[in-house]
């Protein structure tokens, strides 16, 4: 094939693809099915199987909707890097939900981050034998 349209519906596909895998892995890990999802969002069952399977082009009010259920800002599902971090994504966020927390609270917020911080190294230097937390492997 010559000429860029197909490069570019290949693009399209493969970001359609990507979008539908991650919504797909996330209701999974919230142990939603595609029929509790239809019914808390509005958005017939079969819609959402072909969006997981990259076949349907999302719209945005439905990735909105499946954003807020599965309470992950919509930027995570539309990261266009393979190795998005929905946690990242999430804590991207976290100053504009912290804004109506006391500042005792915010303090309680980092706190708790420091801890999940030295849990996860700690995790890490268990299970790999005492490796640098930003070693090759890609770690925290």
């Amino acid at each position: 094939m010559n000429g860029k349209a197909p490069s570019h519906i290949d693009t399209d596909t493969g970001q359609r693809i990507r979008l539908g895998q991650r919504l797909k892995a996330t209701r999974e890990y919230l142990g939603l099915s595609q029929q509790q999802v239809a019914e808390r969002t509005g958005i017939v069952r079969s819609a959402i199987s072909d969006i997981e399977r990259g076949v349907r082009k999302v719209e945005v009010m439905e990735l909105q909707k499946l954003a807020r259920l599965y309470r992950l800002p919509a930027s995570y599902f539309l990261d266009e890097q393979e190795t998005a971090d929905a946690g990242e994504h999430a804590l991207a966020g976290l100053p504009r939900t912290a804004r109506p927390l006391s500042e005792g609270d915010r303090i309680e917020v980092a706190k708790f981050i420091q801890y999940l911080q030295a849990r996860r190294q700690a995790e890490e230097e268990e299970a790999g034998g005492l490796r640098p937390p930003h070693g090759p492997e890609g770690g925290a």
